[in-house]
Protein backbone atom coordinates (compact mmCIF):
# COMPACT_ATOMS: atom_id res chain seq x y z
CA UNK A 1 0.00 0.00 0.00
CA UNK A 2 1.34 3.40 -1.03
CA UNK A 3 -0.46 6.73 -0.68
CA UNK A 4 -0.19 10.47 -1.23
CA UNK A 5 -2.01 13.42 0.27
CA UNK A 6 -2.15 15.92 -2.58
CA UNK A 7 -4.17 18.65 -0.85
CA UNK A 8 -5.60 18.99 2.63
CA UNK A 9 -7.54 21.89 4.11
CA UNK A 10 -10.47 24.25 3.55
CA UNK A 11 -9.22 25.21 0.05
CA UNK A 12 -9.33 21.64 -1.25
CA UNK A 13 -8.74 17.98 -0.45
CA UNK A 14 -7.48 14.99 -2.42
CA UNK A 15 -5.90 11.69 -1.34
CA UNK A 16 -4.55 8.91 -3.56
CA UNK A 17 -3.94 5.27 -2.62
CA UNK A 18 -2.39 2.49 -4.71
CA UNK A 19 -2.05 -1.22 -4.02
CA UNK A 20 -1.00 -4.14 -6.18
CA UNK A 21 -4.57 -4.47 -7.42
CA UNK A 22 -6.28 -1.08 -7.25
CA UNK A 23 -5.95 2.70 -7.42
CA UNK A 24 -8.36 4.81 -5.37
CA UNK A 25 -8.81 8.57 -5.01
CA UNK A 26 -10.60 10.07 -2.00
CA UNK A 27 -12.16 13.49 -2.69
CA UNK A 28 -11.29 15.84 -5.53
CA UNK A 29 -11.29 19.41 -4.24
CA UNK A 30 -8.86 22.33 -4.95
CA UNK A 31 -8.18 23.53 -8.52
CA UNK A 32 -7.95 21.49 -11.70
CA UNK A 33 -4.53 22.96 -12.46
CA UNK A 34 -3.12 22.00 -9.06
CA UNK A 35 -4.58 18.49 -9.15
CA UNK A 36 -3.33 17.88 -12.69
CA UNK A 37 0.19 18.99 -11.75
CA UNK A 38 0.14 16.95 -8.54
CA UNK A 39 -0.95 13.72 -10.24
CA UNK A 40 1.79 14.18 -12.82
CA UNK A 41 4.34 14.81 -10.09
CA UNK A 42 3.58 11.51 -8.35
CA UNK A 43 3.40 9.65 -11.65
CA UNK A 44 -0.25 8.62 -11.35
CA UNK A 45 -2.88 8.83 -14.11
CA UNK A 46 -6.08 9.87 -12.33
CA UNK A 47 -8.18 8.72 -15.29
CA UNK A 48 -7.00 5.15 -14.66
CA UNK A 49 -8.32 5.14 -11.10
CA UNK A 50 -10.60 2.26 -10.16
CA UNK A 51 -12.73 4.46 -7.94
CA UNK A 52 -13.30 7.96 -6.63
CA UNK A 53 -14.59 7.88 -3.06
CA UNK A 54 -16.27 11.03 -1.75
CA UNK A 55 -16.59 11.91 1.93
CA UNK A 56 -19.29 14.60 1.62
CA UNK A 57 -20.66 17.30 -0.65
CA UNK A 58 -18.79 20.45 0.38
CA UNK A 59 -17.04 22.11 -2.57
CA UNK A 60 -13.55 21.72 -1.11
CA UNK A 61 -14.07 17.96 -1.52
CA UNK A 62 -15.91 17.67 -4.86
CA UNK A 63 -15.04 20.74 -6.96
CA UNK A 64 -13.18 18.76 -9.65
CA UNK A 65 -15.69 15.97 -10.26
CA UNK A 66 -15.55 16.61 -14.00
CA UNK A 67 -11.90 15.50 -14.02
CA UNK A 68 -13.13 12.05 -12.96
CA UNK A 69 -16.09 11.77 -15.31
CA UNK A 70 -14.88 8.37 -16.53
CA UNK A 71 -14.11 6.98 -13.07
CA UNK A 72 -16.61 5.07 -10.92
CA UNK A 73 -17.69 7.48 -8.21
CA UNK A 74 -18.89 6.34 -4.79
CA UNK A 75 -20.79 8.64 -2.43
CA UNK A 76 -23.33 8.46 0.39
CA UNK A 77 -25.11 11.65 -0.75
CA UNK A 78 -26.99 12.48 -3.96
CA UNK A 79 -24.78 13.54 -6.87
CA UNK A 80 -27.51 13.55 -9.51
CA UNK A 81 -26.92 17.24 -10.27
CA UNK A 82 -23.18 16.66 -10.70
CA UNK A 83 -22.96 13.34 -12.58
CA UNK A 84 -24.78 10.19 -13.60
CA UNK A 85 -23.96 6.61 -12.68
CA UNK A 86 -23.20 7.22 -9.00
CA UNK A 87 -22.47 4.20 -6.81
CA UNK A 88 -24.19 4.61 -3.47
CA UNK A 89 -22.39 3.77 -0.25
CA UNK A 90 -23.90 3.25 3.16
CA UNK A 91 -22.13 3.56 6.52
CA UNK A 92 -20.57 0.31 7.74
CA UNK A 93 -21.61 -1.62 4.60
CA UNK A 94 -18.35 -2.87 3.09
CA UNK A 95 -17.58 -3.43 -0.59
CA UNK A 96 -14.49 -4.33 -2.60
CA UNK A 97 -12.52 -2.41 -5.20
CA UNK A 98 -9.83 -4.69 -6.59
CA UNK A 99 -7.85 -6.02 -3.65
CA UNK A 100 -9.14 -3.29 -1.30
CA UNK A 101 -12.04 -3.81 1.09
CA UNK A 102 -13.73 -0.43 1.65
CA UNK A 103 -15.86 0.29 4.71
CA UNK A 104 -17.55 3.72 4.94
CA UNK A 105 -17.38 5.12 8.47
CA UNK A 106 -20.25 7.34 9.71
CA UNK A 107 -19.10 10.83 10.71
CA UNK A 108 -20.79 13.95 12.13
CA UNK A 109 -20.45 17.07 9.98
CA UNK A 110 -22.71 19.84 8.70
CA UNK A 111 -23.12 18.10 5.35
CA UNK A 112 -25.58 15.25 4.74
CA UNK A 113 -24.28 11.70 5.13
CA UNK A 114 -20.60 12.54 5.71
CA UNK A 115 -18.36 9.48 5.89
CA UNK A 116 -14.74 8.54 6.38
CA UNK A 117 -13.20 5.34 5.04
CA UNK A 118 -11.49 2.23 6.31
CA UNK A 119 -9.37 0.72 3.51
CA UNK A 120 -8.01 -2.81 3.98
CA UNK A 121 -5.98 -5.28 1.97
CA UNK A 122 -4.98 -8.76 3.08
CA UNK A 123 -1.99 -7.29 4.94
CA UNK A 124 -2.58 -3.58 5.46
CA UNK A 125 -5.19 -1.33 7.06
CA UNK A 126 -5.61 2.45 6.58
CA UNK A 127 -8.12 4.74 8.31
CA UNK A 128 -9.12 8.05 6.67
CA UNK A 129 -11.12 10.41 8.91
CA UNK A 130 -11.66 14.14 8.29
CA UNK A 131 -14.53 16.61 8.65
CA UNK A 132 -16.24 15.42 11.79
CA UNK A 133 -17.07 16.85 15.18
CA UNK A 134 -16.66 13.49 16.90
CA UNK A 135 -16.29 9.77 16.21
CA UNK A 136 -18.96 7.34 17.36
CA UNK A 137 -17.90 5.03 20.17
CA UNK A 138 -19.25 1.96 18.41
CA UNK A 139 -16.90 2.63 15.47
CA UNK A 140 -13.70 2.63 17.53
CA UNK A 141 -13.21 -1.18 17.66
CA UNK A 142 -13.42 -1.31 13.86
CA UNK A 143 -10.72 1.36 13.49
CA UNK A 144 -8.25 0.20 16.15
CA UNK A 145 -4.69 -0.86 15.43
CA UNK A 146 -4.48 0.21 11.79
CA UNK A 147 -1.15 0.42 9.98
CA UNK A 148 -1.85 3.99 8.87
CA UNK A 149 -4.09 6.80 10.10
CA UNK A 150 -5.10 9.98 8.28
CA UNK A 151 -6.86 11.95 11.00
CA UNK A 152 -8.31 15.45 11.09
CA UNK A 153 -6.56 17.89 13.44
CA UNK A 154 -8.40 20.97 12.26
CA UNK A 155 -7.93 23.69 14.85
CA UNK A 156 -6.62 24.84 18.18
CA UNK A 157 -9.55 26.09 20.25
CA UNK A 158 -7.65 29.11 21.60
CA UNK A 159 -6.43 30.16 18.16
CA UNK A 160 -9.90 29.66 16.68
CA UNK A 161 -11.50 31.96 19.26
CA UNK A 162 -8.90 34.65 18.51
CA UNK A 163 -9.72 34.73 14.80
CA UNK A 164 -11.98 37.35 13.25
CA UNK A 165 -14.51 34.75 12.18
CA UNK A 166 -18.12 35.46 13.20
CA UNK A 167 -19.11 33.87 16.49
CA UNK A 168 -21.73 31.54 14.92
CA UNK A 169 -19.07 30.11 12.60
CA UNK A 170 -16.75 29.51 15.54
CA UNK A 171 -19.54 27.68 17.35
CA UNK A 172 -20.28 25.60 14.24
CA UNK A 173 -16.64 24.50 14.02
CA UNK A 174 -16.59 23.62 17.72
CA UNK A 175 -19.89 21.72 17.60
CA UNK A 176 -20.50 17.99 17.27
CA UNK A 177 -21.13 18.60 13.55
CA UNK A 178 -17.99 20.65 13.04
CA UNK A 179 -14.33 19.67 13.06
CA UNK A 180 -11.94 17.84 15.39
CA UNK A 181 -9.60 20.10 17.34
CA UNK A 182 -5.98 19.16 18.07
CA UNK A 183 -6.77 17.80 21.52
CA UNK A 184 -9.71 15.68 20.35
CA UNK A 185 -7.64 14.30 17.47
CA UNK A 186 -4.85 13.36 19.87
CA UNK A 187 -7.30 11.77 22.29
CA UNK A 188 -8.85 9.66 19.54
CA UNK A 189 -5.47 8.53 18.27
CA UNK A 190 -4.43 7.54 21.79
CA UNK A 191 -7.36 5.10 21.76
CA UNK A 192 -6.81 3.82 18.22
CA UNK A 193 -3.06 3.52 17.66
CA UNK A 194 -1.77 0.00 18.30
CA UNK A 195 1.29 -2.15 18.01
CA UNK A 196 1.02 -2.52 14.22
CA UNK A 197 0.61 1.23 13.58
CA UNK A 198 3.40 2.67 11.45
CA UNK A 199 2.36 6.24 10.80
CA UNK A 200 -0.17 8.98 11.50
CA UNK A 201 -0.88 11.84 9.10
CA UNK A 202 -2.60 14.88 10.62
CA UNK A 203 -4.95 16.40 8.04
CA UNK A 204 -7.38 19.22 7.23
CA UNK A 205 -5.54 21.80 9.36
CA UNK A 206 -7.02 25.29 9.42
CA UNK A 207 -4.53 27.82 8.05
CA UNK A 208 -6.03 30.54 10.25
CA UNK A 209 -6.99 28.69 13.44
CA UNK A 210 -4.13 26.22 13.80
CA UNK A 211 -0.36 25.87 13.62
CA UNK A 212 1.33 22.75 12.18
CA UNK A 213 3.92 22.61 14.97
CA UNK A 214 1.22 22.92 17.62
CA UNK A 215 -0.88 20.17 16.03
CA UNK A 216 2.14 17.87 15.81
CA UNK A 217 3.25 18.56 19.38
CA UNK A 218 -0.26 18.01 20.75
CA UNK A 219 -0.57 14.55 19.19
CA UNK A 220 2.99 13.44 19.95
CA UNK A 221 2.72 14.59 23.57
CA UNK A 222 -0.53 12.64 24.09
CA UNK A 223 0.86 9.49 22.48
CA UNK A 224 3.99 9.72 24.62
CA UNK A 225 1.85 10.11 27.74
CA UNK A 226 0.11 6.88 26.76
CA UNK A 227 3.49 5.23 26.00
CA UNK A 228 2.50 4.50 22.41
CA UNK A 229 4.77 6.87 20.45
CA UNK A 230 7.67 4.42 20.02
CA UNK A 231 8.28 3.35 16.44
CA UNK A 232 5.71 5.80 15.12
CA UNK A 233 5.92 8.47 12.41
CA UNK A 234 3.60 11.48 12.83
CA UNK A 235 3.45 13.99 9.97
CA UNK A 236 1.37 17.06 9.14
CA UNK A 237 -0.33 17.48 5.77
CA UNK A 238 -0.34 21.01 4.34
CA UNK A 239 -2.87 22.63 2.03
CA UNK A 240 -0.66 22.59 -1.07
CA UNK A 241 2.17 20.13 -0.42
CA UNK A 242 2.32 16.50 -1.51
CA UNK A 243 2.87 14.19 1.45
CA UNK A 244 3.72 10.55 0.73
CA UNK A 245 3.31 7.49 2.92
CA UNK A 246 3.03 3.75 2.84
CA UNK A 247 5.15 0.68 2.42
CA UNK A 248 7.95 2.32 0.46
CA UNK A 249 8.50 4.96 3.09
CA UNK A 250 11.21 3.94 5.59
CA UNK A 251 12.30 6.26 8.39
CA UNK A 252 14.85 5.54 11.11
CA UNK A 253 15.77 8.81 12.84
CA UNK A 254 14.41 9.84 16.22
CA UNK A 255 13.61 13.49 15.62
CA UNK A 256 11.07 16.24 15.09
CA UNK A 257 12.05 18.23 12.04
CA UNK A 258 11.16 19.87 8.74
CA UNK A 259 12.17 17.75 5.75
CA UNK A 260 11.33 18.98 2.28
CA UNK A 261 8.75 21.33 3.78
CA UNK A 262 7.00 18.55 5.72
CA UNK A 263 6.70 18.80 9.49
CA UNK A 264 7.22 15.37 10.97
CA UNK A 265 8.10 13.42 14.11
CA UNK A 266 9.72 10.01 13.76
CA UNK A 267 10.62 7.70 16.64
CA UNK A 268 12.51 4.41 16.67
CA UNK A 269 11.21 1.44 18.59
Amino acid sequence: MRFWMLASGSKGNCFVLKTAGAQIVIDCGTTRRYLTQSFRQIGVDWQQSDALLLTHGHRDHISQLKMFSGVRTYASFDLSEELTGQRWVRPLESFCIGDIRVTPVPLSHDAPCTVGYLLETARTKLVYITDTGYLRQDCLPLLKNADYYVMESNHDVGLLMKTSRPYPIKMRILSDSGHLCNEDCAALLSRLVGGRTRSVMLAHLSEEANDPTLALETTVRRLREENIADGLSVSVAAQYEILEGGDRREETADSACLRAGVLEFVSDR
